[in-house]
């Protein structure tokens, strides 16, 4: 037996079609409600940096990497050539003064100081000869002078003794004037006696003069050969840290080459390399800090070497107080060079955030920090840990200054 089938109502028949046109309809719906209204992230506040605008002294300053340096390097150089009979010290060791380096060999110049020695030692008994000649030379001659001046002596008198009896008429004229000529002979042959006794004195006082010099000569010449002996040992010229090219024994070392240097350890400077952005800030006399072991060191900027390498260019700082201890040649150091400081400005604090957005907008919160949205601002000078704010915000204000990669396009920040 047929049973009847009842109809169905018409929307019954067509409810899925209807389902599904209501659901396209609430979709299109909230698409329109959402891209009417601000684009929203909802981000967990755990994860969000925040910082408050504030007024206070801004310092525009650099951080860098410095790296400790002798003040001044010392080229040491060989004075004599030769070969290399030892090494005494080693590369990297902490000199003095004086200290031993090197010591060199030349069979050559030990030769020539041999030579020279006995050369010397010969001309040396030559002069002891001839001053001894010369004193013998001299005591004849006060010898001949003596008795000259004894024979004039007597001479004077005898001749005194004829003129008495020639006056009293004991002598004749004749015998008188036969004993005056006599007389007159001794006195002029005493005085050219005399004169050319003289002048063999001062002939023979100026030989010994001229000895003197000669012999002088010969051991001024003797000390400068022998001293280079002297240059042969190869010490240190001041306190210093010796960099040794590596000499072995054996290895000839030629007159005027480079054998090491000496870095001055005791005059340390900190040498730094700084982006070229600053090339125009970064002057001579500006002050520097290290902060070592919580401990302040200043330092002042010395010299600022203008060719750029790599975008970057070369700075020296030199301490102007105590240096951190054990401070090393080559020892990093964070420092901080420091260029302006001006009076009180509205500043926050420096962040990712920058990257994303050139510091042309943040997000600021609002009064309860529960939402923060987009807001121009404009940001002037900046140093490693701070930027001035220029204008968009007030002290006070709070804002979101950590990294926007996770809000996307977001307009609108809610913090959970």
């Amino acid at each position: 037996m047929d049973i009847p089938l009842k109809k169905k109502h018409p929307v019954a028949r067509h409810k899925r079609a209807i389902a599904g046109v209501t659901l396209l309809v609430a979709v299109v719906i909230y698409a329109l409600v959402s891209a009417s209204g601000p684009r929203r992230s909802r981000q967990a506040a755990s994860r969000l940096f925040i910082s408050v605008a504030s007024r206070e002294k801004f310092m525009e300053y650099i951080d860098v990497e410095g790296v400790a340096l002798p003040r001044m390097t010392i080229k040491i150089n060989a004075a004599e050539g030769g070969i290399v009979q030892r090494v005494v010290a080693a590369d990297g060791l902490a000199l003095s003064a004086g200290d031993t380096i090197l010591l060199l060999r030349d069979p050559s110049l030990e030769r020539e100081v041999e030579e020279l020695r006995d050369e010397l030692a010969k001309r040396e008994i030559d002069y002891r000869e001839k001053r001894v000649q010369m004193a013998r030379k001299t005591s004849e001659l006060k010898r001949l002078s003596l008795e000259t001046l004894y024979k004039l002596e007597r001479s004077n008198k005898q001749h005194a003794l004829d003129s008495e009896e020639f006056r009293i008429g004991i002598q004749s004229k004749a015998r008188f004037l036969v004993a005056s000529d006599e007389h007159a002979f001794n006195r002029e042959n005493a005085r050219l006696l005399l004169e050319e006794l003289k002048l063999d004195s001062l002939l023979n006082v100026l030989q010994v003069d001229l000895l003197d010099a000669d012999i002088a000569r010969e051991r001024k010449r003797f000390e400068r050969v022998r001293a280079r002996l002297d240059n042969l040992v190869i010490v240190s010229p001041g306190p210093g840290q010796l960099s040794f090219p590596g000499l072995v024994p054996g290895e000839r070392v030629a007159a005027g080459s480079s054998v090491g240097e000496l870095k001055m350890i005791d005059r340390i400077k900190i040498g730094a390399r700084v982006s070229e952005y600053y090339i125009d800030r970064i002057s001579a006399g500006l002050p520097a800090s290290i902060t070592y072991q919580e401990e302040h060191f200043p330092l002042v900027v010395a010299r600022v070497n203008p060719e750029i390498k790599e975008r970057q260019f070369d700075v020296d700082l030199l301490f102007t107080g105590s240096l951190p201890e054990n401070t090393r040649v080559g020892k990093n150091f964070r420092l901080r060079i420091e260029m302006d400081q001006s009076g009180e400005v509205l500043v926050i604090d420096r962040g990712a955030f920058y990257h994303s957005t050139g510091g042309r907008w943040i997000f600021k919160l609002d009064s309860d920090g529960k939402r923060a949205v987009k807001t121009p601002v404009t940001i002037g000078r900046q140093n490693p840990g701070q930027y001035e704010i220029l204008d968009g915000l007030r002290p006070g204000d709070r804002v979101i200054v950590s990294s926007y990669e996770a809000f996307g396009d977001a307009d609108e920040i809610i913090i959970e």
